[in-house]
């Protein structure tokens, strides 16, 4: 036994340490479930060449997950280079332009790792680009491309959306949207 351990014995007895032992596992329990919270928590920053926000000191709109959510969902059911054919559900990225009165031809896209990337505006009307929340009706965790994850219809043009330069626009860990 430890010095602590044993004077707790002696001064308290046994039940120190099992109220120890008690406090310690109900504080890392709720440090876990406040960790599996946050890794789970769906929104997204989108500023830059926009008309609307919702956060003015910040000039930017963040999607809470509800709005997210609020939005419509579509599917594109594709493979990519890291998944089997699954399928892909979450708002358009044309939706998500359009409630923020986007007018840049260009988006930048951040993640959760500052990695970027800048796809045209023109991919949503071409492509129909989804922003997925969701693969196979599961939501996206981080350890498995969330919580958000830019999907192209790779099988519909694989000529188009094939090689490097086809995956590079397969963005995930998605937390941030500047429109250009």
């Amino acid at each position: 036994m430890t010095k602590v351990t044993a004077r707790l014995q002696r001064r308290f007895g046994a039940h120190a340490r099992v109220r120890w032992a008690m406090g310690l596992m109900f504080a890392l329990t709720a440090w876990s479930v406040q960790a599996q919270t946050d890794a789970a928590a769906l929104s997204l920053d989108v500023s830059g060449k926009i008309g609307k926000t919702n956060d003015a000191a910040h000039r930017s709109y963040r999607f809470a997950e509800a709005q997210l959510l609020a939005l419509p969902a579509h599917s594109i059911t594709t493979a990519t280079t890291w998944t089997p054919r699954s399928t892909f559900t979450g708002p358009l990225l044309a939706d998500i332009l359009k409630t923020v009165g986007a007018y840049g031809t260009q988006v930048e896209i951040r993640t959760l790792d500052d990695y970027t990337y800048t796809v045209p505006v023109s991919d949503c009307d071409r492509y129909g680009v989804v922003v997925a929340y969701s693969m196979n009706g599961r939501r996206l965790k981080i350890s498995d491309f969330g919580p958000l994850f830019l999907i192209y219809p790779r099988d519909a043009f694989p000529d188009e959306l094939a090689g490097a330069s086809g995956d590079s626009k397969f963005v995930w860990q998605i937390k941030a949207l500047i429109v250009k």
